[in-house]
């Protein structure tokens, strides 16, 4: 008879250990518990379901970094402006709209303030006084002929102009037109013949009438951008533009009759009909009174050289500070 094995190397299955346990256990006894293990589980299901959102919110965070950061890795960077490729953007720019040039912005701030000046006298009057300035005699009313033609700047907006005293002297009446057309009488409240120069005060005047800025001398250099604003042989207004060549010059009149001195030297043209104009800066504002121009040859016509009376001269004529 064949006896049953003690024991057996092989693995009985899970429900014969269990029976076989609970044979064993002793009546009574008490059985272990799964629960605890089960408690565990349900307590982690709980936590991950609570968690749930805030997982996928930072799922989907990492994502779009990812994503964002592969995107910078994989575009193609612009390469950095080149000093020629923007020198070529400037330069494309400025000739679709030119910038404006210095002088025409500051012709435009001046031109408000000049008039054209004539000096008139008596048909037959035999012109025997200072006529440095004047133009052909050409009628001009009845019984009256210009003696001289020349410019003038107003300096206070009550109607009082600065001029040259020589496109004026002799003169019987004088007559100022605005730039707005506006024509009247002048009449001539101070003079200073030393630095050639007269004030009129206009006696009708434009509503809107504007005064000149003027600015001093100090800072005036050699090289400085200056343009001339008058009537040359009666035309204009007509604007000229060049640069400051020289500071305190010395001029003498063609006959002898007289020397000035601390004069602006320019190099803007400037022909008979210039004088008593202002000087002006890059800014619009006048330093200086044009009043003569120097040619060897006595010809009265220009040839690189002017001469300006310094502002500072010419509000002292009118017996005012000038700034």
């Amino acid at each position: 008879m064949k006896k049953a094995p003690l024991y057996s190397r092989s693995r009985p299955p899970a429900g014969v250990v269990d029976a076989l346990a609970a044979d064993a256990a002793p009546t009574g006894a008490a059985q272990p518990a799964a629960a605890p293990a089960a408690t565990r589980r349900a307590r982690l299901g709980a936590a991950l379901q609570r968690r749930e959102r805030a997982l996928w919110a930072s799922a989907m965070l990492v994502l779009l970094v990812g994503g964002l950061a592969l995107n910078g890795a994989i575009a193609p960077r612009a390469p950095a402006l080149t000093m020629a490729q923007i020198d070529a953007a400037m330069r494309k720019s400025i000739e679709a709209k030119p910038l404006p040039s210095p002088v025409a912005a500051a012709y435009d701030a001046v031109l408000p303030s000049v008039v054209r000046v004539v000096g008139l006298m008596t048909e037959g009057d035999d012109g025997s006084d200072r006529d440095e300035d004047k133009s052909d005699k050409l009628p001009r009313e009845r019984g009256s002929v210009e003696r001289g033609i020349g410019t003038g700047v107003v300096i206070i907006d009550n109607g009082t102009i600065l001029t040259n005293l020589h496109v004026i002297n002799g003169a019987k009446r004088v007559k100022v037109t605005f730039m707005d057309g506006t024509e009247s009488d002048a009449v001539v409240l101070s003079t200073q013949p030393d630095n050639d120069l007269a004030v009129l005060r206009a006696k009708t005047i434009p509503d809107d009438l504007e005064a000149a800025t003027l600015r001093s001398t100090a800072d005036l250099a050699p090289g400085d951008q200056v343009m001339a604003v008058g009537f040359p042989f009666g035309i204009g207004p007509s604007v000229s533009a060049g640069v400051v060549s020289g500071l305190k010059r010395e001029f003498r009149s063609p006959e002898g009759r007289q020397t000035m001195t601390n004069l602006i030297q320019f190099d803007a043209a400037a022909n008979p009909g210039n004088s008593g104009g202002p000087l002006v800066t890059m800014d619009g504002e006048v330093v200086g009174i044009v009043t003569a121009i120097l040619n060897p040859s006595r010809q009265r016509t220009f040839i690189g050289i002017g001469f300006a009376v310094p502002i500072e001269n010419a509000a002292a004529a009118v017996g005012m500070p000038p700034f």
